[in-house]
C-alpha cells in the first residue's frame, strides 16, 4: 500500500516508489498513471526543483517521485533515460499518464500555451 506525505515545501505529493519485481518501463507507465501530474525528480537537482515550482506556481499539485530517496531510484532512472533515448533522465514530468518530457520540452508547452489545456484535460488545474 502506499502512502502519501503532504511535503514541507509544499511541492504536492511525494510518494515513496514500492513496486513488486518486473520491468522498470512497466512500473514507471504505472507510476506516470496514478495521478495528473507526476514528476519523477532527483532532490539535489535545480531543473527538477524548477519544474516543481513551476507547477506549483500554477497552482498545480503534482505527484513528485523523488528518486535519489528510493532504494529502486538508480532502476527507475535508467529506464527513464531509455525511455527519452539517453537524454538526461530527469525532471521527467507526465500529465494525464502521457509522456511531456523532460525541463526543456515543459517549458516550450509551456511558451507555446500549450501546457495548460493539457493540464485542464487531465483534471490537474481547472481556471
Amino acid at each position: 500500500m502506499m502512502h502519501y506525505q503532504q511535503a514541507e515545501a509544499s511541492w504536492g505529493y511525494y510518494v515513496p516508489v514500492r513496486m513488486s519485481m518486473g520491468d522498470p518501463l512497466e512500473r514507471v507507465a504505472r507510476l506516470a498513471a496514478k495521478s495528473a501530474v507526476v514528476i519523477f525528480s532527483v532532490s539535489s537537482c535545480c531543473m527538477c526543483h524548477a519544474v516543481k515550482r513551476l507547477f506549483c506556481g500554477m497552482g498545480v499539485n503534482p505527484t513528485v517521485y523523488e528518486l535519489d530517496q528510493d532504494p529502486r531510484g538508480k532502476e527507475i532512472e535508467r529506464a527513464l533515460m531509455r525511455l527519452l533515448g539517453n537524454s538526461p533522465a530527469v525532471p521527467v514530468v507526465f500529465i494525464g499518464g502521457k509522456l511531456i518530457g523532460t525541463m526543456d520540452r515543459v517549458m516550450a508547452s509551456h511558451i507555446n500555451g500549450s501546457l495548460v489545456p493539457l493540464l485542464k484535460e487531465a483534471g490537474a488545474l481547472w481556471l
